[in-house]
């Protein structure tokens, strides 16, 4: 079985994930110090990462503000939900707010408009 999570919490561990590249990127910066052109192509190259996980992160808040609060039937407590279904952000509960899903195995795929089901 796959390990599902709530998509707001996907994301943020994206924009995460950007910021250690960055300062990864900009650590073998260092080791280029005898070229002080390669060198600041990494640290330019790092903090372009820095960057767009602050746009990312950015993005995800304006997103969060927007989002549908539930209340999990499982643990009670209060989550957002993106798209038809999603995980509950603290028991990972699937949930739906659509009807005609309620029952089904929990399938991210029901989140594209291709899917028909």
């Amino acid at each position: 079985m796959a390990k599902y999570s709530s998509k707001i919490n996907k994301i943020r561990t994206f924009a995460l994930s950007l910021i250690f590249v960055g300062f990864i990127v900009m650590y073998v910066g260092i080791y280029f110090r005898t070229s002080p052109i390669i060198m600041t192509i990494f640290m330019l190259f790092g903090l372009l990462f820095i960057i767009a996980s602050t746009a990312v992160y950015f993005w995800i808040g304006m997103l969060s503000t927007k989002t549908i609060q539930v209340k999990c039937p499982n643990c009670g407590k209060h989550t957002k939900m993106l798209g038809r279904v999603d995980m509950c952000m603290h028991c990972r509960e699937p949930l739906t707010l659509d009807a005609k899903l309620e029952g089904h195995q929990f399938d991210e795929s029901y989140n594209s408009k291709k899917s028909g089901k």
